[in-house]
């Protein structure tokens, strides 16, 4: 009984209470009365019982002061050389296991610690004894050195002890609890889809599982619920969720996890795209809103909507940071007049990134500038400097000659800049690279001049994406984004084209859309494609035979010919959503046990070869690449 009760956390309303007072009556437990975070004056004068790692050793005249660390916080302990215990504590290192037994007493006045909630109070240690002994630490756990990753991940046990590591984690938890609470106040219910599935053309690699029971067949693992959540709505469900593990044999990055990630995958029926967007904003921004530590919010009915063409002229991307203030403009008639002699521009698509207050700035900001961008493999980013000489304004800089009065005059209202800024240039025959170049530099220029605000998180959807792209290296109508999506055109019309109809096949738009958070996508989702001639016709446009499309997705176009609903969803990111809410640039800081970059789990010693028994089992051979 006392253990069970013991076991249980205590309540938040039990805090500041006596959790001895709360289990009076019982004997003392064997290894802990309270928790080492949970002491407080009202305890003075009680015979205490704590467990926990410690965290920290400090020698004082004698005295030996121990930091006993648990999950729920620290707890200062002290014994006195003439204490019956003192040899055993002296012996005492680094993140041993003990538990100790003692009065707690104030602390001596001028000692107190405001930065513990235990700061007033320490544990005179009676009696102790050692649960666990702990070798030569290849990390140390109390403070918040940096280590090399390999290090970090071997001994990932040891890096989860740390105070910042540790905090990030329960942070994940508490998010993912809340995520969870306000699905289901939405009324949404969780449903939980298979792991072992079919291969699926998602967009990256599957992890194939062989199959024992049937030689040469594969399971795959899923790259997203994306199907099975689409079944369930044929299948009568109305709001589907769940927090989903996804699994992609793709290269990590800070902002993705190599292998599997989690996301808060989910799918409604009879919606429309304003249904879905607003059945989501309210549970992301009431999210943010109760983690963001004071940081302003985007209230969940304000989320800008910005079609995809907008984004990527006024942003360079389709995830932009709204936290910067500088926009993007297409400057390529200006450089395409007669009388403007810079060559180097001529026939471009020219991209103008206003920099606020730059033009004082000393040579040395933009040469550095124009260095970065060479190493992202463009030519140079040009730059005009605006000085106020007489009332007039002028352009200073190595390309403001070749350019008249008349130009730089159309070119300042278009770009809306003035004395003291600057304008730099991307330019490329393609407007795509043009607009990622300047989106790189738009996000680098918004650092360098410090344009971007920390304390907020602004939210948007980006809409409107195109259905299809033009694939130059292979001479090809591709899908753009999401393949499943229901395409913004008039059924009937849509089922009569054909390939010579390629303008209007590329120009045509999709119900597609993402969630971006201070220029990190959380999420893509779509209002679905749910009629299966239109599915047909859609991968056909792609070059898909039918017969190729009805192999693939025969159990989504055979549900979809017995009644499908209209239906949408979306996949807010998991990791994304805490490492943003946790202060932190990569999602290895917000993991519990994440891989390498090179997709290794060092703590497992994962991936590791099978053995002849399991690969004969598997009725498999490993056939090694060439040297």
């Amino acid at each position: 009984m006392v253990a069970a009760i013991l076991d249980r956390p205590p309540k938040k309303s039990h805090k500041r209470a006596n959790f001895a007072r709360f289990l009076k009556g019982f004997a003392m437990h064997a290894y802990r009365t309270h928790t080492c975070g949970q002491l407080r004056k009202s305890d003075v004068g009680a015979t205490v019982r704590l467990s926990g790692w410690v965290n920290r050793r400090r020698d004082h005249g004698g005295l030996i002061f121990i930091d006993l660390r648990d999950h729920y916080g620290i707890t200062q302990c002290v014994i006195e050389p003439d204490a019956p215990a003192f040899a055993v504590v002296d012996q005492l290192r680094s993140e041993w296991v003990v538990t100790f037994t003692g009065k707690v007493v104030h602390r001596l006045e001028g000692t107190a610690n405001s930065d513990l909630p235990t700061g007033d109070v320490e544990l005179r240690i009676e009696t102790v004894a050692v649960q666990g002994r702990a070798q030569e630490l290849p990390l140390p756990v109390f403070g918040d050195l940096d280590y090399p990753e390999e290090t970090r991940l071997t001994y990932r046990f040891l890096d989860l002890r740390r105070e910042r590591l540790h905090k990030n984690i329960m942070l994940r938890a508490n998010i993912v609890t809340s995520l969870r609470r306000r699905m289901i106040e939405q009324g949404f219910t969780e449903f939980q889809t298979p792991i072992l599935t079919a291969s699926s053309p998602e967009g990256a690699r599957d992890f194939l599982v062989p199959s024992r029971r049937y030689p040469g067949q594969f399971y795959a693992l899923p790259q997203a619920p994306q199907q099975f959540k689409q079944l369930i709505m044929v299948a009568g469900f109305d709001r589907y969720f769940q927090i989903a593990p996804c699994f992609r044999d793709e290269d990590g990055r800070a902002d993705r996890s190599p292998g599997e990630f989690y996301q808060l995958d989910l799918e409604m029926s009879f919606v429309t795209q304003d249904d879905v967007f607003n059945a989501v904003a309210p549970v992301l921004a009431g999210v943010f809103e109760e983690f963001a530590n004071g940081k302003k919010v985007t209230p969940a009915d304000q989320f800008p909507r910005i079609p995809y063409a907008e984004a990527m002229l006024k942003y360079g991307t389709d995830k932009p940071d709204l936290r910067n203030p500088i926009e993007i403009v297409d400057v390529s008639t200006v450089f395409g007049h007669a009388d403007v002699e810079f060559k180097a521009f001529k026939n471009k698509i020219v991209r103008a990134i206003p920099a606020p207050g730059a033009g004082p700035q000393p040579r040395s900001f933009f040469d550095k500038l124009n260095e970065w961008a060479r190493g992202e493999g463009a030519a140079g980013l040009g730059y005009i400097q605006f000085e106020d000489e007489g009332g007039t304004l002028v352009g200073k800089g190595p390309i403001a000659k070749f350019i008249p009065a008349a130009a730089l005059a159309e070119m300042v209202k278009i770009a809306g800049v003035k004395a003291g800024d600057a304008l730099f240039f991307s330019a490329d025959a393609k407007a795509d690279r043009a607009a990622n170049l300047a989106g790189m530099a738009r996000t680098r220029i918004g650092r360098e001049l410090n344009l971007i605000p920390q304390d907020e998180f602004k939210f948007c959807w980006i809409v409107d994406f195109p259905m299809y792209e033009w694939n130059e290296e292979e001479k090809k109508i591709d899908f753009s984004h999401n393949p499943f999506s229901m395409p913004q055109y008039d059924r009937e019309k849509f089922l009569s084209l054909n390939n010579t109809d390629a303008e209007t096949i590329l120009g045509l738009k999709a119900y597609q859309y993402d969630i971006v958070c201070n220029g990190y996508e959380l999420s893509s989702g779509a209002i679905r494609n749910h009629d299966p001639d239109v599915m047909l016709k859609a991968f056909e446009i792609a070059g898909y035979t039918r017969e190729e499309t009805e192999q693939k997705f025969a159990g989504m176009l055979n549900a979809f010919r017995h009644g499908a609903p209209p239906h949408g969803g979306t996949a807010p990111g998991i990791d994304r959503i805490v490492m943003l809410l946790a202060g932190e640039e990569n999602l290895r800081e917000v993991t519990m046990f994440p891989m390498t970059q090179q997709a290794q789990d060092l703590l497992m010693n994962a991936p590791s070869p099978a053995n002849q028994k399991q690969l004969k089992e598997l009725h498999l051979r490993v056939i090694y690449p060439e040297k």
